[in-house]
């Protein structure tokens, strides 16, 4: 199998340890082909078996690196989140430019993603794992809460009357409108071209609402 293609907003790997690069580069491979096949093929394809057959190694060879699944998984959510935070991180601090600005940056990198195949395929297939895996609820719930900080952050500028509870809820319901878009208008579903359209009525949206908002 050839290993799977980089995507622009995909992993971020841990650093190596002890400048062991060869081990660094087989971890890189493992998650990169676990990440291929969660994909293309579904979470429950992503066996230890099949990715070490995928990656062209023994599952002793894989299980040295990842004993278990959920050492996999816990790592590879982890290198996808990371990769995100990166770039989320670039923009919530890019100086001179004002909150509005930076809270539409943020909300339009997350809503482009959604129209990739990665974004459209892998999120949605581990929330629904998680409605019966408590590991993957867990991680799932961890990996949202990381990419909501962003936007708490930018918040926290545009409204510094709010109280955290209520900024809270704002960057929830923003989080919340963006990904419930996957499902209509994500990777070839029925209204993905319409994305770019819905994407400035959200962003448009978003900013009026932290704008307006009055707590109760």
């Amino acid at each position: 199998m050839d290993q799977p293609p980089k995507l622009v907003t995909d992993l971020l790997m841990p650093g190596r340890e002890g400048g062991y690069a060869k081990g660094y580069e087989t971890r890189e491979l493992i998650l990169r082909t676990a990440l291929h096949i969660l994909i293309e093929e579904g979470y429950r394809a992503m066996s230890m078996r099949r990715v070490a057959y995928a990656c062209g190694m023994r599952l002793g060879n894989l299980t040295y690196h990842y004993p278990t699944r959920e050492d996999l998984v816990r790592e590879l959510l982890n290198a996808v989140i990371s990769s995100y935070e990166v770039e989320f991180a670039a923009i919530v601090h890019a100086p001179g430019v004002p909150p509005d600005e930076r809270l539409a940056r943020v909300c339009g990198l997350i809503i482009e993603d959604i129209g990739s195949k990665k974004t459209t395929r892998f999120f949605p297939e581990l929330w629904a794992l998680a409605n019966h895996d408590t590991f993957v609820y867990e991680r799932m719930h961890e990996l949202y809460a990381r990419a909501r900080a962003p936007l708490v952050e930018i918040i926290a500028e545009m409204r510094p009357d709010l109280s955290e509870s209520a900024r809270f809820d704002l960057a929830l319901f923003i989080s919340a409108s963006m990904e419930g878009l996957t499902v209509f208008a994500g990777f070839q579903t029925p209204y993905a071209e319409r994305l770019p359209a819905v994407e400035q009525i959200a962003i448009r949206s978003f900013i009026d609402i932290v704008r307006s908002f009055r707590a109760p």
